[in-house]
């Protein structure tokens, strides 16, 4: 029996974060070449480079170093290899561009993880390409999505044979002890949903020990590694399905984290460890003996955290010697009025402090903060505390997102009265969603107005989203500080024609400031000096070849 395994990245990744949503891209150097009113001339990403520390010409825009399967596949692959099964793996992002599969003969199952799956318009797309390219071929799908609507996919998609729900590393083994008829009983596979006639079943649902799940085998060396150390959450926040998806909250122990870390280490030269729970520093016990027992094994990590987890001088300091280097928060909002409606359990001023005492303190550890702009209830003139603080206080990277309405799991359902929250399209809820305090266009006009301010205002924060298919820092041989400010400065040159387009004056001004100092910084473009007699030339040559 042989599978094909369809795991990856959802359809809106990176299309679906903040400048990619509004094909804010379109027409600048960071979506493919184009005519710059600046640069006089034709630009693409791979005109930029840098000097590496032995001199060599060096790409700026290199693709992400290290492993690039996500945690999900990861996770996935190491289920099938434990189990001895014959599988084929296809990254869906081939799925998302239509790829043309042509063996499939010897495919039996399809495996499709939902995880980053968001919508059932979605879900029916990647359904219709299984059915395009590998006719008659059975599909079972399990991840987050499907693990919350689970009911509705079996009986609105009749090509869908079993819902996988929960903890994959029991459903799998034993459903393809199942479909290799090594037992008869579908009733006795764990956590699996199917059809009894027009009857849909869920099985006994069982959960794992996370501190008995191994460490993933690798193939081979890699640069940087993904890990979970948790399963649920501690936490209620309304805009969140996890609790949902995965009710009970089971977290591995400290010594479990270091034991995994110092394998990937030492088994695949790993460097640094990204672990993708959302509140990783939670609880303040086992964060505790972590860091002790990180403590000089030279492994470098970064996490998510809660802001209030950092509240003093002596707990960055602790996270340095444990070779912390970076930490990402979920502030949300800087106002009291919607923290509250989202449940999140911390305040605008824990916010401010978290920011003010990494900025004075932190000097290996980086941080950066996602905000959110629209959550049901939220005002503009609420967002705009959001939004002041961008401006003219925050001096990292950021995500801004427009609330992302993703389905009635969400407890903020709950209050859809209260908030008089509404959607027009069921199956597409983010572009058609409505309340009390605003619409979708409405907040996706206050967060372009917000990157726009932050972009010509703020000279230090960065919004964290052309760069997400790159390596970085994008030069190495500066800190992130400086870092960030090549991050900025690329974005103001690729967004100045842009947002002053018919203002031929600025433009020039800003091209020619930001080309400068890009190449104190060590940013270079080929082919191309600002050079004022140079710069002469090169409008002569454009009026020459207009003629």
């Amino acid at each position: 029996m042989k599978i094909l395994l369809l795991s990856g990245l959802g359809p809106s990744w990176p299309q679906g974060s903040a400048f990619y949503n509004s094909n804010m891209l379109e027409h600048t150097f960071l979506d493919k070449e184009c005519y710059h009113e600046g640069l006089k001339r034709n630009i693409s990403k791979k005109d930029f480079y840098i000097y590496d520390s032995n001199g060599d010409e060096k790409s700026l825009f290199r693709e992400r170093n290290g492993i690039e399967k996500n945690l999900t596949t990861l996770t996935l692959e190491g289920i099938l290899n434990d189990c001895d099964c014959e599988y084929e793996y296809l990254d869906l992002e081939k799925v998302w561009n239509n790829f043309d599969y042509q063996n499939g003969d010897d495919i039996d199952y399809i495996f499709l993880s939902t995880t980053f799956i968001c919508n059932l318009s979605d879900l029916n797309y990647a359904i219709n390409w299984c059915k395009q390219n590998l006719p008659g071929k059975k599909i079972i799908v399990g991840g987050q999505f499907s693990n919350l609507k689970y009911k509705k996919i079996l009986e609105e998609f009749g090509d869908i044979l079993y819902v996988m729900r929960g903890d994959g590393e029991i459903a799998i083994p034993a459903l393809l002890d199942y479909l290799n008829h090594k037992q008869d009983d579908i009733s006795k596979v764990p956590n699996l949903v199917w059809r009894n006639g027009d009857e849909v079943v869920s099985n006994e649902v069982k959960m794992v020990d996370v501190n008995t799940v191994p460490a993933i085998k690798l193939d081979g060396h890699v640069d940087n590694m993904y890990y979970e150390s948790m399963r649920g959450c501690a936490f209620g926040c309304k805009f969140c399905s996890f609790p949902a998806a995965s009710p009970k909250w089971r977290y591995k122990s400290a010594q479990k984290i270091a034991d995994d870390w110092l394998y990937y280490s030492d088994a695949f030269g790993v460097k640094r460890m990204r672990a993708m729970d959302s509140a990783f520093t939670f609880p303040p016990k086992r964060l505790q003996e972590l860091l002790e027992l990180l403590k000089d094994k030279g492994i470098e990590w970064e996490a998510y955290s809660r802001a209030d987890v950092i509240n003093s001088k002596e707990v960055i300091e602790a996270l340095e010697d444990a070779n912390c280097r970076l930490l990402s928060f979920g502030f949300e909002s800087l106002s009291d009025d919607t923290l509250k409606k989202m449940n999140k359990r911390v305040t605008a001023e824990q916010n401010r402090k978290t920011n003010e005492l990494l900025n004075k303190y932190a000097k290996k550890l980086d941080y950066r903060c996602s905000f959110i702009v629209g959550f049901p209830g939220e005002t503009p003139e609420e967002y705009q505390k959001t939004h002041d603080f961008l401006v003219n206080e925050y001096k990292k990277q950021f995500h801004l997102s427009v609330f992302s309405l993703v389905d009635e799991t969400m407890p903020i359902w709950q209050e859809a009265e209260k908030y008089g929250l509404e959607v027009t399209d069921p199956n597409n809820p983010d572009y058609n969603w409505k309340h009390k305090g605003m619409t979708a266009e409405e907040a996706r006009k206050l967060h372009q107005q917000t990157l726009y301010d932050v972009r010509w205002k703020n000279e230090f924060a960065v919004g964290t989203e052309w760069q997400l298919p790159f390596d970085l820092p994008l030069n190495p041989n500066l800190d992130f500080t400086k870092n960030y400010r090549i991050e900025k400065l690329i974005e103001r040159l690729a967004f100045v024609t842009k947002d002053f387009k018919g203002n031929q004056e600025l433009i020039d001004a800003i091209t020619e400031s930001v080309v400068q100092e890009l190449s104190t910084l060590g940013v270079h473009i080929k082919g191309f000096s600002y050079n004022k007699e140079e710069r002469s030339n090169n409008k002569a040559l454009v009026k020459s070849d207009e003629k």
